[in-house]
């Protein structure tokens, strides 16, 4: 099957090829762990899910990597103003983050290397700049040198002219050039490690490379995804360090997910607008807060908003719904499924997937199948109810929207079939009150 990304590297839309036959090895940039996740931040969470689902759905084989940065100022100050360890505040938001994955029903990584375990590797991988002479010490902080790597700016387009003359540049008399990014700080306060050339503790840039390295062995890599405000300066260092050491840019498709305004303005603190997903999700559920973050193509601008939700909301009950209804009328009817689905119907949703993970095409075949499925159940077809119901279970699964089979209980099917023959003879009164209790079991 021919799959299209869009590479940030290249700007454009290229047709996938994974360096190894079969095989997709995957690294997101994962969250620092020092507060709850905004709904920003649980974008790239669904979005890179799907990614794996896809392509494990057509056939490969993913190795799905996302760090976790347990090591930061913000995670220092968070720590003194809660009046505890470090660790404590690690611990406590690594486990929301965890949390947060499960509750938008998405698969969990493979891996997820954490700072604080591989920190010997980082000093040594920061030695190894040293050596090769793309870093140097000043004071006991270490710092990249900029100007030794020509092709600085490859992936953000950014040219180190324009950085010199730009605000974004920072005044610090000990860098050889303002441009110069730290690997390594000597630190007074919070959690630090020896090192030859201070005790403190790595930049943020570094840490990315150095698990990367670690957990693929040291080979370039598939993807390399995260948010596209990471773009720069953050993935482009990461791009740097590894041109010095290793000669390669880390991955050879980088993907990068559109970010989230709030009621089309910018999300931030400073206007109050900041959206938690854990509060998000407890008040409109796992499956409506996913549908949100899969109405819009991956990296397109997702504007947050009521009529999103509300939006999100109806297409979550069109679809679980007739999920529901197809499972109970082949229950209640004993029907003997089997596993037959339309190839056609499932043809277009993976051809929608496999261009540059278009989910609102995607969406729109599933849909068109939640049509069919309803039309068979009012048709009283219980082999297509089976047929459309499969196809619709099987869009699921890479849809990723929590659904779960209910098998009814013998006293449940009895409350049923009393129910219908009180139809039938018209006691509409007591049809009413099991009708009621029907429905609040969650039967119909």
């Amino acid at each position: 099957m021919k799959i299209r990304i869009y590479n940030s590297l290249s700007n454009k839309l290229e047709t996938f090829k994974p360096i190894k036959e079969g095989q997709i090895s995957m690294y997101v940039c994962g969250p620092t762990v020092y507060n709850y996740q905004h709904i920003g931040n649980a974008r790239p969470i669904v979005v890179f899910d799907v990614f794996k689902r896809f392509f494990e759905y057509v056939g490969y084989k993913v190795k799905y990597v996302s760090n976790l940065t347990d090591v930061d100022d913000k995670i220092i100050n968070a720590a003194i103003k809660e009046g505890v360890l470090e660790e404590d505040i690690t611990s406590k938001y690594s486990e929301a983050y965890f949390k947060l994955i499960d509750d938008l029903n998405c698969n969990r990584p493979d891996i997820t290397p954490r700072v604080t375990e591989t920190m010997s590797k980082i000093i040594s991988f920061i030695e190894d700049l040293m050596s090769s002479g793309y870093a140097y010490e000043v004071n006991g902080d270490v710092y990249f040198r900029i100007d030794k790597l020509e092709e600085y700016g490859i992936l953000s387009n950014i040219n180190k002219e324009d950085l010199l003359v730009g605000s974004r540049v920072e005044t610090n008399e000990d860098k050889e050039s303002p441009l110069d990014f730290t690997l390594w700080k000597k630190t007074k306060e919070g959690i630090k490690w020896d090192s030859s050339w201070s005790r403190g503790r790595p930049g943020w840039h570094s840490e990315c490379v150095v698990m990367i390295k670690d957990n693929f062995n040291n080979e370039k890599i598939d993807i390399h995804g995260g948010g596209n405000d990471l773009k720069f300066p953050h993935h482009e260092n990461e791009i740097a360090q590894s041109r010095a050491l290793n000669n390669h840019s880390i991955a050879n498709y980088w993907i990068h997910n559109g970010m989230i305004t709030i009621d089309d303005e910018k999300m931030s603190k400073s206007l109050g607008n900041l959206k938690w997903a854990k509060d998000l999700i407890e008040e409109h559920g796992g499956n409506v807060i996913r549908m949100v973050l899969l109405s819009s193509p991956y990296r397109s601008p997702l504007n947050f908003s009521k009529e999103t939700i509300d939006n999100s909301k109806n297409e979550v009950e069109r679809i679980i719904g007739a999920l529901k209804q197809a499972h109970f009328k082949m229950s209640i009817n004993d029907f003997k499924r089997n596993n037959d689905f339309s190839n056609e119907l499932m043809d277009e949703f993976v051809g929608a997937l496999a261009d540059d993970l278009n989910t609102p095409n995607a969406l729109s075949v599933t849909f068109e199948t939640v049509k069919w499925l309803n039309q068979a159940i009012r048709g009283n077809s219980l082999k297509e109810t089976n047929y459309y119901y499969n196809t619709l279970l099987e869009q699921n699964k890479v849809l990723g929207l929590k659904y779960e089979e209910r098998v009814l209980t013998k006293e449940e099917r009895e409350l049923y079939f009393d129910w219908q023959e009180l139809i039938k003879i018209k006691d509409f009164i007591n049809a009413d009150r099991l009708r009621q209790q029907l429905m609040d079991k969650g039967i119909i």
